[in-house]
């Protein structure tokens, strides 16, 4: 016995392509609220569960965002979801150094692009997050939070989207490793990574791009090592990997 299959009439295709008209044509733009789901139901000529599912597929996408009780609203900046990264992370185990290696490629040249681009707001938000992470040196699992804000402000700031919406992508997946070892940072650690991170603010401040390219090169190494120490003690290993071959501190990345 054969389902029945639904008419094609009556697709979440069809809510997804009248939404892309909508924005190719201009008549909806970043921070516009679309039509309520029965609007869109009898505009588009499909059922109101259709629409539900054509606009968490455009969700899923980040092309819209759904406010509780305000409706759904083109999104205002790209993203990218990461849950695809997160299923693809946990079928085939992306390593550490293979994520560590993917921020570096991104997140040393945003960091260049943020010395040349970034706004006073973007300027301010970035020295926010540097506050952040020295009043919670004593609790790692925050000071990983603000971490990630950080380089995702940073990200934010060189001006281009598709940069920032990869590292906001990446930073998800990295969160999840990172926070499974946070416990075991020790003081020493936070403190290292604040300065690091501080040096890296400092130096897109100056609007010296070369200088901020180096400091987030330099802090991904080290965090990097950092990690690898947490991850022996964890094992009761009492060896730390805090040295990288001076090989590796070259500025080998894609330059913006």
């Amino acid at each position: 016995m054969t389902r029945e299959r639904k008419p094609a009439e009556d697709s979440a295709d069809q809510v997804i392509e009248h939404v892309r008209r909508l924005i190719e044509r201009g008549e909806l733009r970043p921070g516009d609220r679309l039509q309520a789901e029965r609007e869109l139901a009898v505009q588009i000529g499909v059922s109101r569960p259709t629409v539900r599912v054509g606009l968490r597929a455009l969700a899923a996408m980040g092309v819209v965002r759904t406010r509780h009780g305000a409706g759904t609203f083109v999104t205002e900046f790209p993203v990218l979801d990461s849950e695809p990264l997160s299923f693809l992370a946990a079928l085939h185990g992306f390593t550490r150094d293979e994520m560590y290696e993917a921020r570096r490629i991104l997140e040393v040249g945003a960091a260049a692009l943020a010395a040349e681009r970034a706004t006073p707001d973007q300027m301010t938000a970035i020295s926010e997050e540097i506050a952040n992470l020295f009043a919670s040196m004593d609790d790692p699992q925050a000071f990983l939070v603000h971490d990630i804000r950080f380089h995702r402000a940073v990200a934010a700031a060189s001006g281009n989207p598709i940069v920032a919406s990869l590292v906001e992508m990446v930073s998800v997946v990295s969160y999840d490793q990172q926070r499974k070892t946070a416990e075991r940072a020790t003081g020493r650690n936070l403190r290292d990574a604040a300065e690091m991170h501080r040096r890296v603010y400092q130096a897109i401040r100056s609007r010296n791009p070369e200088e901020a390219r180096g400091a987030m090169n330099e802090h991904l190494l080290t965090s990097r090592a950092y990690q690898a120490e947490e991850e022996h003690s964890g094992r009761g290993s009492t060896s730390a990997a805090l040295t990288s071959p001076a090989d590796d501190r070259r500025s080998d990345l894609p330059r913006s």
